[in-house]
């Protein structure tokens, strides 16, 4: 996973990619004749200081190799704190990437 966070003006701006095969249900079953293996992220979550700034459901509408991009306040924030992204899979599968904000 990718992640890029940049403070312009009273604004954070985050740009996220993550590498992730995502088999929708159609897919699944078109390649190995069975639903059960389908496999997509399910939840999107980013925190700044522990501060939750970001917080998605998503489905198998994404696409192989997702970027999420997203803006939120830079309300005491500022240059250099942390930002953590992680994601969860259908399997349970999770990953988590920091970035510093520039």
């Amino acid at each position: 996973m990718r992640v890029k966070a940049k403070i312009k003006g009273d604004v954070v701006k985050v740009k996220c990619m993550a590498k992730h095969p995502m088999m929708t249900y159609d897919i699944a079953k078109k390649k190995t004749g069975s639903r059960d293996n389908a496999n997509f992220i399910t939840h999107w979550d980013g925190k700044v200081n522990g501060k939750t700034v970001f917080d998605a459901s998503t489905s198998q509408f994404l696409s192989k190799n997702p970027i999420i991009k997203y803006e939120f306040k830079a309300a005491g924030f500022k240059k250099g704190d942390k930002l953590v992204m992680s994601w969860v899979d259908l399997k349970g599968k999770t990953k988590t990437k920091k970035a510093t904000i520039k």
